[in-house]
């Protein structure tokens, strides 16, 4: 392998001399004009006060103490032109709407930050906080702390701001590479039976098994300051009455620990029918955590394709259309069931009517793409995507670098199903939406091809050369 050419350049921009380099490697340079800077940071985000959990309809009680800490971490990208992006991971089940606006305008405000480059993203464990206030069938004792779960938005809403901050101060020269690897325990969980599909381990369905790494180093490579990596798998090994950010916790704690000084940013994917298994006790989540963590390790010993070229960042949102929407006197029969889930909806939704609201006819939806150089192809998606979708965009864009795709990212507000998931059925594609005090219906069946032609029209968007 050749040598690395150093060289000392003023950087415009950067207000000193920085420690630029030159290095050919596989019949390319890397050089001044596609230096990069990162930075990393992170804060606990655990709740103070023992809150209601999310994730699990069936808990009884609130929170009693906890098990691991929870972080929300960021990664802020620069490239050789002064742009920038910014992605923010949260051991949180989900990223509301109204907070990803608020931080978003409060980070433009503060550094102008553009809207488009934010992302943040959710690992979704199901042993955090429920701060979100928009299910139809919360029990009274959890109705009793929503003081206490608004009061913790404000908290966390101030943290995310400042850790975006310390990452902004954080930047330095920095080596960009990119490989991936692979991890094996998620399963997907919708098992076909004769009463329809069932929320069960299913080893025919569709997985991806893929561990996208996104490496930054010190600028002869040697030292690893932060590392971004993925996986599509919910988390939800465990269903404890502590906080516990679950198996995707403890693989950045594993990293972390294996590169000391190091930020470990775990990225969760397209885990919206993806379970991992076995699941149920704490040790199973170290295990599973230890697994990912390997993939990691493994993908960070081979060598990586460098990131070369410009930061590019799109994004949008688009209508996504709800099925036929329910009458009044579907409503009525509905309220009139024996499951409490579907009577509160019903009555929910009823009552808007009689107010002489009308039904939201869709629901505005984010899409973000994200080029780094010519190595990497990011689309992060709202809501709890299901698999179909990477495996789909990973062979429709096998052109443009390699394919990253992340769900739970910018706004979480249910699950989005495929065509083919709507189709079959079951919880993903219709069950889970009664809990929803948003939804007044199941998707359109076209939403995926609404969701993937965004997708394809902001990909077209950032490759070079274009406008």
């Amino acid at each position: 392998m050749p040598r690395p050419a150093f060289v000392l350049r003023y950087c415009p921009g950067y207000g000193r001399v920085a420690l630029l380099w030159v290095i050919t490697l596989a019949g390319g340079r890397i050089g001044a004009e596609e230096m990069w800077r990162a930075g990393a940071a992170s804060v606990a985000i655990t709740p103070e006060k023992n809150l209601w959990m999310a994730g699990f309809a069936a808990r009884t009680r609130p929170a009693e103490g906890k098990e691991t800490d929870l972080f929300a971490k960021a990664l802020v990208l620069e490239d050789a032109r002064g742009r920038r992006f910014v992605v923010v991971t949260l051991d949180l089940i989900g990223v509301p709407r109204v907070l990803r606006q608020a931080v978003e305008r409060r980070v433009r405000e503060a550094h102008g930050l553009a809207a488009e480059s934010l992302l943040l993203n959710a690992s979704h464990t199901h042993s955090g906080p429920e701060f979100r206030s928009r299910w139809v069938s919360a029990k009274p004792e959890e109705l009793a702390l929503r003081p206490e779960a608004e009061e913790y938005v404000r908290s966390l809403e101030d943290k995310l701001v400042a850790v975006v901050g310390e990452a902004l101060k954080q930047l330095a020269p920095a080596q960009l590479g990119y490989s991936h690897a692979r991890a094996g325990f998620a399963m997907n969980r919708r098992l076909p039976t004769p009463r329809g599909f069932q929320n069960s381990a299913n080893p025919d369905g569709p997985v991806d098994h893929d561990v996208p790494v996104l490496r930054v180093t010190s600028p002869d490579g040697k030292q690893l300051r932060a590392v971004l990596f993925g996986y599509a798998c919910h988390a939800t090994t465990l269903a404890l009455y502590q906080w516990n950010a679950d198996y995707a916790g403890y693989a950045q704690t594993g990293v972390e620990a294996a590169h000391p000084g190091a930020v470990a940013l775990f990225l969760n994917g397209a885990s919206g029918d993806q379970n991992p298994y076995p699941r149920g006790t704490v040790e199973l989540a170290r295990q599973h955590g230890r697994a990912l963590a390997n993939g990691v390790e493994t993908a960070l010993g081979v060598a990586p394709r460098l990131v070369r070229g410009e930061l590019r960042v799109a994004l949008a949102e688009i209508a996504l259309d709800y099925g036929p929407k329910p009458t009044r006197e579907d409503f009525q029969v509905r309220a009139a069931s024996k499951d409490a889930v579907e009577v509160a909806h019903a009555k929910f939704f009823l009552g808007k009517l009689d107010a002489g609201e009308a039904l939201p006819a869709s629901y505005p939806y984010p899409v973000q793409v994200v080029r780094l150089g010519d190595a990497v192809l990011l689309a992060a998606l709202g809501g709890e995507v299901c698999v179909d979708y990477a495996l789909r965009l990973k062979r429709e864009l096998a052109g443009d670098g390699a394919v990253w795709l992340a769900g739970y990212s910018n706004d979480v507000m249910g699950y989005i199903p495929s065509r083919r998931v709507r189709r079959e059925g079951g919880y993903e594609a219709e069950g889970a939406m009664r809990y929803s005090s948003v939804h007044p219906a199941p998707w359109d069946e076209a939403l995926e091809e609404r969701i993937v032609a965004k997708v394809h029209e902001l990909s077209s968007q950032v490759r070079p050369g274009a406008r």
